[in-house]
């Protein structure tokens, strides 16, 4: 018989109904059962939950419970929610980063070829070309070397971008310049043309860009934040436009989603708004990913390994 999986956390039912086909045709072994449908004897033998930005309420309500597959890459609001030990298994997946890594690079070349001040230009009917910089003499930093800031890194080298990474501990990418800790993260702010934020959201890293570390960005550096909308300070990045010392800002990601009506980011000359679009997961690939961990389970016995709980990535 067909071990039951619980699906959790659909934003309504035509993409629950997508998520269904589209991982029940992958996981043909399985019996994947929605958790708003489910009844007691099935939540009560679940022991994997497949979840999308979902209630941790309703992934502790499973008591049998082994481990939690995330479709999103991000797992904040799932670490440190339950009262046992769980593993949280994040989204590691091929597409995703190649989709996150054309974002980034798509628009580092809108800020690089100055594109928000040609933007402005139209809008007052000015006719004025700005000198071309070169991504060659353009320094991108990342922060955040994971798998979906070292595919960035790597698009943006290949693009012939000159690119530094940080991180938290030392890594190491072929032809990439990488830094780490508190020591490598100053200097590295201060070199920066365009400062790419790719890391969890972490009790580390929330705040992580706030008034100092805007301060330290060269001036008329802009910022793009592709990872969670807390990991910048909101204020400090309005003060640091509005003082010209940042040229640009391109936000995906905000404080709270979708960004409330009233919030001055909408209407701020200096801030591109985009609605969480640039690291799209991609179900056919992402439920191939949940496939093959969901095998090596059932083979072993073992999950897959999880975030780390005093990290939270």
């Amino acid at each position: 018989m067909a071990e039951v999986v619980a699906l959790v956390g659909c934003k309504g039912p035509a993409q629950e109904a997508e998520y269904l086909q589209i991982l029940s045709a992958a996981l043909p072994g399985e019996r994947l059962v929605p958790f708003r449908t489910m009844n007691e004897a099935e939540r009560a033998q679940a022991q994997v939950a497949i979840v999308a930005n979902p209630d941790p309420a309703e992934v502790a309500a499973l008591p049998s419970l082994v481990w939690v597959q995330s479709l999103w890459a991000g797992v904040e609001k799932l670490v440190g929610a339950f009262d046992r030990p769980l593993p949280i298994v994040r989204l590691v997946d091929r597409e995703m980063a190649r989709a996150m890594a054309e974002a980034v690079l798509a628009w580092t070349t809108y800020l690089q070829r100055d594109m928000p001040a040609y933007a402005r230009q139209q809008r007052d009917r000015v006719w004025k070309p700005h000198p071309y910089r070169k991504p060659a003499d353009t320094v991108v930093g990342l922060l955040g070397l994971g798998a979906l800031g070292t595919a960035a890194a790597e698009r943006l080298t290949g693009a012939g971008f000159s690119v530094t990474g940080w991180s938290r501990t030392p890594k190491t990418i072929a032809g990439i310049e990488t830094v780490h800790g508190a020591d490598g993260l100053a200097p590295m702010l201060g070199r920066c043309d365009i400062l790419v934020c790719l890391v969890p959201l972490t009790s580390e890293t929330r705040g992580l860009v706030n008034a100092d570390r805007l301060a330290a960005l060269k001036p008329g550096a802009a910022l793009i934040n592709f990872a969670r909308g807390p990991i910048v300070v909101t204020a400090d990045l309005i003060a640091a436009l509005d003082a010209g010392h940042l040229s640009h800002a391109v936000l995906d990601v905000f404080d709270v989603e979708p960004l409330p009506a009233g919030s001055p980011l909408w209407t701020h000359p200096g801030v591109t708004v985009l609605p969480h679009i640039s690291g799209p997961t991609d179900m056919d690939s992402a439920a191939a990913t949940v496939a093959a961990n969901l095998r090596e389970y059932r083979s072993t016995g073992q999950p897959p390994q999880g975030v780390d709980a005093g990290r939270g990535y």
